[in-house]
């Protein structure tokens, strides 16, 4: 593919003292065999008080826009704002392409024009990750809810699948078509998510890009042919169940606060209810969940599967905690970026 001939990529990444994983995101883009000259890297950040910027400036980042709104759906709308590309990469600043043809693959499937958006198949799990990392690659998912809703998007080593919901497919060899349904649609747009630009015309993604949000209204509106290449992305997530706890709070709390504001459109509710009653019972008994890790350790015998238990108790707790305070009537509200920071991940020489 000559340079005339490919398109240019708009990769925005919003940060927030990201100083941590952000230069291993940024080599890794660096090292794509993608033509340097037909991509941007388009860095938004909330506020940074590490070496962010510093970093940026080592890399050699095409653009630096300021996020006063802090949050990463904040992030990736401003950087989509002055994006130039034809197609927009959203990657996170925890993310890291662990191969140097991963553009060019999930630049393949644009070639077909009934397709919108491609992400990666897996979550890449490498030995030297940390434990709570290499758990989530092997689940498919960040947070384990989603395992009982059967809404997820990535590969599951428990489940064999890479969702749970009914996404008709053709396998296409390096990648599987899907026609999207509104009513069956997995939590697809994060974390490695191509997608064409003339996509933002049919979609609501300012001030905040809500990523499932914006693939619901996309679908809604007729465009439903989305790829999922056969390739992976490592997910830094977090490192330790504290962080995890963190993490989860601010999940909720924030789906609250932009329910509450009626940002929110993915529908929610309704047919998830028994999913949410068994994830309670599963939880709570803990036998269950012993027989999933049981499966997940026959695909993949990691001493991570230990985490599966107490991620689902602090889901449950913060989840029900959140609940309970929506059911007494207390207001939700924004959950403060103050002192937020990514934590530390070894590189892959690590062991």
């Amino acid at each position: 593919m000559t340079a005339s001939s490919t398109p240019l990529i708009s990769i925005v990444i919003p940060t927030l003292n990201s100083e941590a994983t952000l230069p291993q995101c940024l080599q890794a883009i660096r090292d794509q065999t993608y033509d340097l000259a037909q991509y941007e890297i388009i860095l938004v950040d909330g506020g940074s008080q590490d070496r962010t910027s510093a970093i940026g400036r080592q890399f050699q980042v095409d653009r630096w826009v300021d996020n006063p709104l802090q949050t990463g759906e904040a992030g990736k709308s401003a950087g989509i704002k002055v994006a130039r590309g034809e197609v927009v990469a959203l990657i996170d600043s925890d993310n890291i392409i662990d191969d140097r043809e991963w553009l060019n693959r999930m630049m393949t499937p644009f070639a077909d024009p009934d397709i919108v958006a491609s992400e990666p198949l897996v979550y890449s799990c490498r030995e030297a990750d940390p434990a709570f990392t290499r758990y989530c690659a092997m689940l498919g998912m960040s947070d384990p809810l989603c395992l009982f809703l059967g809404n997820y998007d990535r590969e599951c080593m428990i489940t064999g699948h890479w969702t749970g919901l009914d996404v008709p497919q053709e396998d296409c060899g390096d990648y599987l078509k899907l026609t999207l349904n509104p009513s069956q649609l997995p939590t697809i747009g994060a974390n490695g998510f191509l997608f064409r630009r003339s996509l933002l015309e049919y979609v609501k993604w300012e001030p905040y890009f809500f990523d499932v949000d914006v693939v619901h209204q996309a679908v809604s509106s007729g465009h439903q042919h989305v790829a999922k290449v056969k390739s992976g992305i490592v997910h830094l997530y977090c490192n330790t169940l504290r962080a995890f706890y963190r993490k989860q709070d601010r999940r909720i709390k924030d789906l609250r606060f932009f329910a509450e504001q009626k940002r929110r459109s993915y529908p929610r509710g309704g047919q998830q209810r028994l999913h949410i009653v068994r994830f309670c019972l599963y939880t709570l008994l803990v036998i269950p969940l012993l027989a999933q890790m049981l499966k997940g350790w026959r695909q993949k015998r990691d001493v991570a599967w230990l985490y599966h238990v107490p991620a689902c108790w602090i889901t449950l707790w913060v989840y029900g905690l959140e609940t309970l305070r929506g059911v007494f009537g207390q207001a939700p509200e924004l959950p403060s970026r103050h002192r937020w920071q990514k934590k530390s991940a070894p590189s892959r020489s690590e062991g």
